[in-house]
């Protein structure tokens, strides 16, 4: 029989651990590894199948995202299912503790966005531009608004529901939409944080719009970014 030496040297060769009870050291024990958090991101709206994973996270290996995804499942945070028929496919979707996690990201985005070293023009997922809209909604500039924004990107068709002082967004048909931005999530995303006109990101075919052109334009200014730090000498 192993020691319980022997026994978590095992364990800690397999996945590293900080050997920290404090809460936040084990949350690193879960989801510290490399890549690992950026697959949660991925699957926030729902669940994606290994080929969309990959797709979506360019810089990952099929054998690193195998890894992450055997470590997060046996961890709880996600389970690998069977889609029924027609599909009959393996996707990955987040547990319920799983879905739990968002505030996390929240919390680091606003943080990390006043970094100075931030670079908003390094590519961008569709998660992660909606995620942000979650993120960074300023519920003032909301006031008197209930409407629904659409977006097209790619194959991907993505709803989201202003009112009030809320965003909901989720992956859904759009014939409800009030307005519909079709484009890369850069394109939406350089509209939205990064100050450029939508009637020359139109003109230039970066983007296009179906429907309220006012409400459009009154969106793209819904999200202000945090102040940067100042650098200190």
């Amino acid at each position: 029989m192993k020691s319980q030496k022997d026994t978590k040297e095992g364990l800690t060769a397999s996945r590293r651990s900080y050997e920290d009870a404090c809460g936040a050291a084990h949350a690193l024990d879960l989801v510290g590894e490399r890549w690992a958090l950026l697959v949660m991101r991925e699957l926030m709206l729902g669940p994606k199948r290994f080929s969309d994973l990959r797709a979506d996270l360019p810089g990952i290996s099929a054998n690193v995202l195998t890894q992450r995804l055997e470590g997060l499942e046996a961890a709880g945070v996600l389970i690998r299912r069977k889609l029924p028929p027609p599909a009959s496919v393996h996707v990955y979707e987040l547990t319920p503790w799983g879905y739990e996690s968002e505030p996390i990201f929240q919390a680091l985005g606003r943080w990390a966005a006043r970094s100075p070293q931030h670079d908003p023009s390094l590519p961008l997922s569709a998660v992660s531009l909606f995620l942000s809209f979650r993120t960074m909604l300023d519920p003032h500039r909301t006031e008197g608004l209930d409407a629904r924004i659409g977006f097209r990107i790619g194959a991907e068709t993505v709803l989201a529901h202003l009112a009030g002082s809320r965003i909901e967004v989720g992956r859904a048909a759009l014939d409800q939409a009030d307005v519909v931005f079709t484009g890369t999530a850069p394109a939406i995303a350089a509209a939205v944080y990064g100050g450029q006109p939508l009637g020359i990101l139109t003109a230039q075919g970066a983007l296009s719009l179906e429907g309220d052109r006012a409400l459009a334009e009154r969106f793209v200014t819904l999200f202000p970014l945090p102040p940067k730090i100042e650098r200190t000498a």
